[in-house]
C-alpha cells in the first residue's frame, strides 16, 4: 500500500510517499531528512499527538495545560474526558502536574497562576 503525507517535524513540510506492507514501513520517499522517516514510521504504525487545551481553576479562571508526553492518537479523547471533568487547586506553578497519569501521560500546567 501506497500512502502519500506530509511531514510536519519542521517547516520543510516534505511530501512522503510511504510504502507500507503488512503494517510495516518498508519505505519513506521524499524526505529531506532523517526525521521525516521516523514520523512516516510513527504516522503510519503508532500515530502520537499532544494534547493541549485548558482546565477550569477553582476559582472559575483557565489554567492553559498540556500532556508531558504524546499520547496514542486513539486516547485523545479519554485524556480530553478526564481534563474536562477536572477543576485544579490554586496555587500552581509551571510544570505543576495537575493530573497524574492519563493514557500514560501527566497533564502539566504551562502558566504559573494564583
Amino acid at each position: 500500500m501506497l500512502k502519500e503525507m506530509t511531514c510536519i517535524v519542521c517547516p520543510m513540510g516534505c511530501q512522503l510517499e510511504v510504502t507500507i506492507e503488512n503494517g510495516v514501513v518498508t519505505d519513506v520517499k521524499g524526505n529531506t531528512c532523517p526525521r521525516g522517516v521516523k514520523y512516516a514510521e510513527t504516522e503510519c504504525t503508532n500515530p502520537q499527538r499532544m494534547v493541549t487545551t485548558t482546565v477550569l481553576c477553582d476559582n472559575g479562571e483557565l489554567l492553559p495545560v498540556k500532556t508531558d508526553r504524546p499520547v496514542k492518537k486513539e486516547d485523545v479523547f479519554k485524556v480530553m474526558d478526564a481534563v474536562n471533568n477536572y477543576t485544579a487547586h490554586l496555587p500552581i506553578k509551571i510544570k505543576d502536574v495537575i493530573i497524574e497519569n492519563i493514557c500514560g501521560a501527566n497533564i502539566i500546567a504551562v502558566k504559573n497562576m494564583n
